[in-house]
């Protein structure tokens, strides 16, 4: 019998803490005793909700949390999260104000930011930009003065030294160890002058994959979610996706050669078939170009998705298979990755997850693999 959904809602994702738990303690395996472990949470946890999966991040052996904006770290403390939050993004004078109220650490960057952060205090990481090419300073020299600055500025607790990788998911690519080896040639005197600076630099990708950029502190963010930073398969990793994507059948129907189903008769059946509506569609999430791209799975066997998606629906053809209403419809899960959505778009597992939208309910689950 095929598996009912809960048609009470339209779209769920289900989030498996357990796996995101596993995953923690995966990544926590690889790092050597002392090194810190960053789970980055911004954009509401990849998708998979922020304050659940920080909160179970920080059970299963993080350190501290990164978020992008400072409403992410308000949104954090706001729950109860009480351990460190990085904020990794830019802020303005106004945004510095509100992240010192809620204790979050912040990047420094520029010259005119120190200045503000000289004058309201807190916990900073200086960021050398050594090929990213996004903020952070390029030149070790003005970064070494921008940290001694603030060394010497009353109030400022100068906690880390951060730069980020550009291409650490290619795995062909030499450009991480040349930005890792500029990082190391500023830090390595810096050190000497701010013995207690953390250094980090390493992504997902590079602490799976380059251990030499592990440094004092790692910063995972697809990782923890399950996901494979290098498009793959994550279990070439240990890992285990944490997310499941479900709808149900809303309606099944005859469709005869000739018929059309969707938005600009962009399906036209050539044969006799059955087709079954399934209420969701891109504004949820489920792209667009899925039509006639993507495919679903009912009672794990997997089916296409015909025509255009529409904001609120999309088709299936089922043919002959033995599908009922009710049943559930798997877009994410175990019989399509989030990988393999993402390689039939000609876009990243990241770009996936993050664009599930409010309207998808999120739900929780505790399997054993949490302890």
């Amino acid at each position: 019998m095929n598996p009912r959904a809960d048609t009470s809602h339209r779209a769920v994702a289900a989030v498996d803490l357990g796996a995101i738990a596993a995953n923690v303690r995966a990544v926590r395996a690889r790092l050597r005793t002392g090194v810190f472990l960053c789970a980055v949470v911004k954009a509401n946890a990849y998708g998979h909700g922020a304050l659940p999966v920080g909160r179970e991040a920080l059970r299963a052996g993080a350190d501290l949390l990164a978020v992008a904006t400072v409403a992410e770290a308000e949104l954090l403390r706001e729950g109860g999260v009480g351990a460190s939050i990085l904020i990794l993004g830019p802020l303005t004078p106004e945004e510095l104000e509100r992240a010192n109220g809620c204790s979050a650490e912040v990047v420094v960057w520029s010259d005119a930011f120190a200045r503000h952060v000289a004058r309201t205090g807190g916990r900073v990481h200086v960021k050398l930009d050594t090929g990213m090419g996004r903020i952070g300073l390029r030149d070790p020299a003005a970064a070494t003065r921008l940290v001694r600055f603030l060394a010497n500025s009353g109030g400022v607790d100068l906690v880390g030294a951060m730069t980020h990788l550009a291409t650490a998911d290619q795995p062909g690519s030499s450009f991480a160890r040349e930005q890792l080896a500029r990082f190391k040639d500023w830090t390595d005197p810096l050190k000497e002058e701010e013995p207690g600076l953390l250094l980090h630099a390493a992504n997902s990708a590079a602490t799976l994959a380059l251990p030499a950029s592990r440094l004092d502190m790692v910063r995972v963010g697809i990782a923890i979610y399950g996901l494979d930073p290098f498009q793959n398969d994550p279990e070439d990793w240990g890992l285990a996706p944490a997310l499941r994507l479900t709808s149900y059948v809303a309606d099944i129907k005859a469709c005869e050669p000739g018929d059309s189903v969707g938005y600009g008769q962009a399906f036209v059946a050539r044969r006799s078939t059955r087709i079954a509506t399934v209420p969701i569609g891109y504004a949820d999430g489920v792209r667009r170009s899925l039509g006639g791209r993507g495919v679903v799975a009912i009672a794990d066997q997997r089916h296409p998705i015909i025509g255009r998606v529409s904001m609120d629906m999309l088709a299936v053809d089922i043919g002959a298979a033995e599908v009922g209403l009710g049943d559930t419809v798997e877009l994410i899960g175990p019989s399509v990755s989030v990988e393999e959505m993402a390689g039939r778009l000609d876009t990243i597992n990241y770009e996936i997850t993050c664009g599930l939208s409010q309207r998808v309910v999120r739900r929780y689950l505790e399997t054993t693999s949490r302890r």
